[in-house]
């Protein structure tokens, strides 16, 4: 979409305000200053910047700054080993210290002016790396590594002086990796392993290990990425960097807290453009704070339910563990897209072939009854009276000779058949070493995805290490748990990549006329009033009841006779988050009496709960349909966001509630209400007749749209409830709160 001309927008002071350059960087899209049709309607990035990091990993040239071959000290085994490092990727190295001639032989430079040739890559060996930005920029150097702590990670003075070195690097011009980052991307990887590679981005090293240490069990890695306090690289340019190298199958994060929410979701479009699958441990899943928001929808979606719709959102599968971590990318980096996705479950054991299935089937992985025809093809070399519908159980007997390859041979030649997954719990040479080689052998000559369970907790038998784990065709696991995790996200990525659209292609770039429409309602820091707000939504073409705004008794009398009987009589002023809590809400009232007091009650308590008024509301009653909430919170790492759940005064108690991070498409919205656990009420439960799905999704839509364009300008809203009326009768707003930022 880069060149299309969606308009010009030189009069939107917010977007002027992103694209000229200020306190912070302009942004920047494949290597060039951003331009109108690189950004959305609110000044915000559509597409991911890439930065070269070809020169980071496989540098020409190195400086070590600190260099050192003093014994016992830290910094020696340092430099030892990014000499060893340099020489493995061919970079030369130039060691820098002040007053030593030479490190382990080779000449030293005193400073980085004095360098020999202008490097691409310096790695700081320094208590504090800020006094060497400037002479790292003076050198022209490309990257730099800061491995010093005592920064971000111990406080506010550390933060502001990671704040102090980020800015530096800025107006350096050059990339850093750190600080309090280690030497996890200069470790040796094994470079006699084939096939597609994982690339690992870690923010705790230690918590790398384990991926690191498969490529002992034939797992290829090609590059580890130790973001560290992220003050400039953050994981997702290393998202957007590996996602283009062809060499790579998949990215292994371990996420520990994101810098930019909008630039990890933007690296994850590319990776989901170009089919690269992302496997990510986050922690943070527990809420480490509540929030006070006014609003019904700022209470139903805590931090990491954000973050854990975002990933799901573009791809990026969340997995708990490390050892989910390995498994998962392991297999997706290796096993080529489904053929089908059915799953067979094939074991010599009754028992665990059900066991396998009941947690397969419990997780909502598809697995198909083999057809009549398939069965009794099976049962040429299975005994009759033993299951082969699926799971395949072939009693033990078969596996140990001829007929074992023909049975696996028959499942996999299936075509509602994409993965055979064979748990073995325990060896019993030497039918589990016959077993183990048959399934290898099949392997070797489908396309299908053959998994293997192997539950022996020695892990030393032959079948195990020399015939599985030598099969680069094969995934083998140690846990049922890991390998149902791993082929579900396997299939969940390849169905999501497949129809895959990304919704930044297709964002807004120009204000709508609603937008204009709008500023003169929005009142800084303060509430708005449900007049206003309401006003706010009909300027967005969402449906409100016919109501009117009164002053007096005689007027509501007059009011609800236009409105037409029964009405519903509302306090409406900016001070008032929940009126019903108050008593300032009056339903169902049919005759002017009762109007008429009812005006006089709710001044009453207005009056005497010190509640500033601009009117009282004579709405039109609606009854007839299903509660739902719609609304839009800003959330501090993604900004706009907006939930949908099922509404009405038991919205918190429910907590039944699904989001979204702008933008998004209708399809993503018919997502969020395929989460809820209360969906059947849309579709009529108890005789009821199913709601306008269509007109819900739309009131969705157009509250995307003002997330989008007021995003700068609304902390919260909230529109509950929106009734949503039977099928083809559309959705009203009943009730609306916004809070301007």
């Amino acid at each position: 979409m880069l060149g299309s001309t969606h308009g010009t927008l030189t009069t939107d002071s917010r977007r002027a305000r992103v694209i000229a350059c200020g306190e912070q960087p302009s942004p920047v899209v494949h290597g060039r200053p951003a331009d109108v049709d690189d950004l959305d309607v609110s000044g915000r990035p559509l597409y991911a910047d890439v930065p070269d990091l070809d020169r980071f990993f496989r540098p020409g040239s190195v400086a070590v700054v600190g260099a050192s071959d003093a014994e016992g000290r830290p910094n020696t085994g340092i430099t030892r080993q990014l000499i060893a490092w340099a020489e493995r990727v061919g970079a030369r190295l130039h060691p820098v210290h002040p007053t030593r001639q030479s490190v382990f032989g080779i000449p030293c430079s005193p400073s980085l002016a004095d360098l020999p040739e202008q490097v691409d890559l310096a790695v700081l060996l320094v208590g504090d790396p800020l006094p060497v930005i400037g002479e790292l920029a003076e050198a022209k150097v490309k990257f730099a590594v800061a491995f010093a702590s005592g920064f971000a990670e111990t406080g506010a003075e550390g933060a502001a002086a990671q704040a102090h070195l980020a800015a530096a690097v800025r107006r350096a011009g050059l990339r850093l990796l750190g600080p309090n980052t280690n030497l996890n991307a200069f470790e040796k990887f094994r470079d006699d392993l084939d096939g597609p590679a994982i690339a690992l981005i870690t923010q705790s090293g230690h918590q790398g290990r384990p991926v690191f240490a498969m490529q002992e069990l034939g797992v290829r890695l090609s590059h580890w990425a130790p973001t560290g306090n992220e003050a400039d690289l953050e994981t997702a340019d290393f998202i957007s960097y590996f996602s283009e190298q062809p060499e790579i199958g998949a990215i292994a994060c371990y996420v520990e807290g994101l810098k930019d929410g909008r630039s990890f979701l933007l690296a994850a479009d590319r990776a989901a453009r170009r089919g690269v699958p992302v496997v990510a441990v986050k922690v943070g899943r527990t809420e480490t704070g509540a929030r006070t928001a006014a609003s019904h929808t700022g209470k139903l979606t805590g931090a990491d339910t954000v973050v854990d719709a975002a990933m799901r959102q573009y791809g990026v599968i969340r997995v708990d563990g490390l050892d989910e971590l390995q498994d998962t990318a392991a297999l997706l980096a290796r096993a080529r897209a489904p053929r089908a996705e059915g799953v067979v479950v094939y074991s010599i054991s009754g028992g665990t072939g059900a066991h396998f299935a009941d947690l397969a089937t419990a997780a909502g992985l598809p697995l198909p009854h083999l057809s009549a025809p398939k069965q009794a093809e099976l049962h040429q070399w299975i005994p009759e009276y033993l299951s082969v519908t699926n799971p395949v159980d072939n009693g033990g007997h078969p596996v140990g000779d001829w007929r074992g390859r023909k049975i696996i041979d028959a499942i996999l030649a299936d075509p509602e058949v994409g993965v055979l997954i064979c748990p073995i719990t325990g060896p019993f040479p030497p039918m589990s070493d016959k077993l183990a080689q048959d399934l290898v052998d099949a392997a070797e000559q489908t396309d299908k995805l053959v998994c293997v369970v192997w539950g022996s907790p020695v892990g030393t038998e032959a079948a195990y290490r020399e015939t599985l784990l030598g099969s680069s065709k094969v995934a083998t696991f140690r846990t049922f748990a890991n390998c149902i995790t791993a082929v579900r996200a396997y299939l969940d990525h390849h169905r999501f990549v497949g129809a895959y659209r990304s919704p930044f292609d297709e964002a807004p770039r120009t204000p709508s006329p609603s937008f204009r429409k709008t500023q003169a309602l929005m009142r800084p820091g303060q509430q708005l009033s449900e007049h206003a707000a309401k006003q706010l939504l009909r300027a967005y073409g969402i449906r409100v009841p016919r109501e009117q705004l009164v002053t007096s008794a005689a007027a509501a009398v007059r009011a609800a006779s236009l409105v037409g009987y029964p009405v519903v009589m509302k306090a409406s002023g900016a001070q008032i988050a929940h009126k019903t809590e108050l008593g300032l809400v009056k339903m169902g009232l049919t005759s002017a009496s009762q109007v008429r007091d009812a005006y006089r009650e709710l001044t009453d308590i207005a009056r005497y709960e010190g509640i500033s008024l601009d009117g009282v509301l004579v709405c039109q009653m609606v009854e007839r349909g299903v509660e739902m909430v719609v609304g839009v919170t800003h959330d501090q790492l993604f900004g706009p966001t907006v939930t949908v759940g099922l509404g009405g005064v038991l919205v918190e108690v429910l907590r039944d509630a699904a989001v979204r991070v702008p933008p998004f498409g209708e399809d993503q919205a018919r997502g969020m209400l395929g989460e809820l656990r209360g969906r059947a009420l849309l579709e009529g439960v108890r005789g009821g007749p199913p709601v306008d799905v269509d007109a819900l999704i739309e009131v969705v839509m157009r509250v995307q749209r003002m997330a989008l364009e007021l995003g700068d300008d609304i902390a919260e809203l909230d529109i509950n409830p929106l009734m949503v009326l039977p099928r083809g009768q559309g959705a009203v707003a009943l009730d609306a709160l916004v809070v301007c930022r």
